[in-house]
């Protein structure tokens, strides 16, 4: 028999999995009669890397894939997965998932067939990446749960409460200090969201120096860049500049093209992303299936005027001359970016008065003035804000340019989403949909990509970017996280309306070799576990 898919490496630095020169060797596979925990029969497997789909078995034994291809022996539990797929557990890259010690079954992501999270992007995460670790064992979750340390919770913990200025040498050290424990006890990276406060007001070479921490255990810097509008390629440029200086490999967060203005130039955007790959530089992407993105409706108000948190942003809207100066830099980004008004953002979620959740912001300024004028739209962002914010949705982008980005080799499926209660609020639909809706429109609908394509963006991909392990594959010895679905039902149906409806499609769903789905429904199964660095070559 041959041996397993030999590695290769790309000259910028990512492993390529080339298919076996024997595949029916490995469809072939024999072994003599003994029994495992899981047998899996008769499926289309689909093992991650991108290799065409063969008809095999699947055994499990503690834990881990024992056999892939023919199985003689008994399984305790045997599944028929005829005319059905089998898969890899799908690898969420990109999600805000901190809420799981709360919600620790995900059933949102469990039913659209991820089995592994990665937490803390876009800046934000637990400090205590040990702590954290603890309290998932201890808590019993569904999922596997990896972390990156995030910029903004080590910036806001090293300089207190302001921001609009450089670090003192002592706060940076003390920065460094929390990225160096954070990946000692098994974090992922390093994460960036350039939009937000505090890490809107960082320069270059502050992100570097923390950077350089995380690269030196083998890190990755995934960052939600500075910019996602017309002025894209200095964000990427700026990433360019830290992976070069910190010497780390780079992970453009959710990439997108977001306002009208810069609609168009996915091209352009993926021609400069690979000339810094032909450069030496190691850059991936990951993205969600939709074109609205999601954050704090806070992100709308200019950024100066948020230093110092929102207790001071309330004080400067009640001063006519500051309230003035907000007003006029709010009116200004949206000439630049080509709108007219704030119709394109969603309430999601807002405590202080539910009633508005799911209306447009023109919508409920209508509600709450009488008026929804441009004016009246601006004073409603400002009062959200000042009563403890809101959480928003944005219709932002353009289906041709999603589409461009999704077909490029490098790009992972992220939901940017989290653990959801069936029910509450009005959020995204991405947390519900996300891989099944890639696998229902753009694999069997659109044809866009390859069933075998979009799994290895969803499995393999992610598990070699972010240096999981033993995951994203099915070859023995690898972590046995396995989802099974029909390809002709599998799909979304959360809509942005109606957003709490789970994936269909995926009958069975097993992380750690455990079932927590079986024939479609969920089994109460708890088997997640912390997933640390492993791989710091």
């Amino acid at each position: 028999m041959r041996m397993p898919a030999s590695l290769r490496r790309s000259p910028s630095g990512f492993a390529i999995l080339f298919p076996l020169v024997g595949l029916s060797a490995v469809c072939a596979l024999r072994v003599s009669a003994q029994d495992y925990d899981l047998v899996i029969r008769h499926g289309q497997i689909v093992d991650g890397t991108g290799r065409p789909a063969f008809a095999g078995d699947v055994a499990v034994r503690n834990g881990r894939i024992a056999v892939v291809g023919r199985v003689d022996g008994r399984g305790r539990t045997e599944i028929d997965a005829a005319g059905k797929i089998v898969a890899p557990g799908f690898i969420d890259v990109h999600t805000h998932s901190e809420v799981i010690l709360q919600l620790p079954l995900a059933e949102n992501y469990v039913r659209m067939g991820v089995t592994t999270i990665v937490t803390g992007n876009c800046g934000g995460s637990k400090l205590d990446v040990a702590a954290f670790f603890r309290d998932l064992v201890a808590t019993r979750v569904t999922l596997n749960v990896a972390t990156l340390i995030g910029h903004n919770t080590i910036r806001g913990q090293a300089m207190g409460g302001g921001f609009m200025r450089p670090p003192t040498a002592a706060e940076l050290a003390k920065m460094c200090a929390f990225v160096e424990r954070a990946m000692q006890d098994g974090a992922v990276g390093l994460s960036t969201g350039l939009i937000y406060v505090p890490g809107t007001y960082a320069k270059s070479d502050e992100i570097v120096a923390v950077a350089k921490v995380a690269a030196a255990h083998g890190g990755i810097y995934a960052s939600h860049m500075r910019y996602e509008n017309a002025r894209i390629l200095e964000a990427i440029e700026e990433t360019c500049v830290i992976a070069r200086e910190a010497g780390i490999r780079a992970e453009v967060s959710h990439l997108k093209l977001s306002d009208p203005n810069a609609w168009g130039r996915a091209a352009e955007i993926i021609a400069r992303l690979d000339r810094a790959r032909a450069d030496g530089l190691a850059i991936t992407h990951d993205q969600y299936s939709y074109t609205a993105s999601a954050t704090g409706l806070n992100s709308l108000l200019p950024a100066d005027a948020r230093e110092g948190g929102m207790k001071k942003f309330a004080e400067r809207a009640k001063d006519p001359v500051q309230k003035a100066r907000i007003v006029a830099a709010m009116k200004d980004t949206l000439r630049r970016s080509q709108r007219t008004d704030y119709t394109f953002a969603v309430i999601a979620s807002y405590e202080t008065e539910p009633a508005l959740n799911g209306k447009t912001i023109a919508q409920a300024a209508k509600l709450k003035s009488g008026s929804d004028s441009l004016d009246a739209q601006i004073d409603l962002l400002i009062e959200l804000a000042a009563n403890g914010g809101a959480k928003g949705v944005f219709h932002s982008m353009s289906e041709p340019d999603l589409q461009e980005f999704l077909i490029q080799p490098l790009t992972m499926i992220g939901s940017d989403g989290g653990p959801r209660a069936l029910g509450d609020d009005v959020p995204h639909p991405r947390s519900y949909g996300n891989n099944a809706r890639v696998l229902g429109r753009y694999v069997r609908e659109l044809k866009l990509l390859s069933l075998e394509e979009a799994v290895r963006k969803m499995t393999a991909l992610p598990a070699q970017t972010f240096r999981l392990g033993q995951r994203g594959e099915l070859r023995p010895d690898y972590t046995a996280d396995l989802v099974i679905f029909d390809p002709q039902t599998v799909g979304d149906l959360a809509t942005f309306e109606k957003p709490h409806q789970y994936a269909v499609g995926f009958s069975e769903v097993i992380v750690n070799g455990v079932p927590v789905i079986r024939r479609g429904e969920m089994t109460g199964e708890r088997p997640g576990a912390p997933v640390k660095l492993t791989d710091k070559k």
